[in-house]
């Protein structure tokens, strides 16, 4: 299994599997504990500062990559790669 540490504290998109689907998650990478990666999001809704908190086991993720911070005000949600991690996924 590869260890994400490298990316510990930049913005990342993971890519994972929960039963049947396929579903991804953007946030910051706040830790790898060698088992699982925990993603971090904070957002501002009705003027109060939220986070949301997402813990994906090694087993289930696909992809985790690098994506650049976006720009306060933009209405471009989409994120852009940067790096992209090998597959982890050892399921057929």
């Amino acid at each position: 299994m590869t260890s994400y540490e490298a990316l510990l504290g930049k913005r990342v998109e993971a890519h994972y599997r929960a039963s049947d689907l396929q579903l991804s998650a953007a946030g910051t990478l706040i830790a790898d504990s060698g088992r699982s990666i925990s993603i971090e999001d904070r957002y501002i809704r009705d003027g109060q500062e939220k986070k949301t908190c997402l813990e994906i086991p090694y087993d289930f993720l696909f992809r985790v990559i690098e994506t650049q911070e976006l720009s306060g005000g933009g209405s471009d949600n989409s994120a852009a790669p940067i790096a992209l991690e090998p597959l982890l996924s050892n399921h057929s």
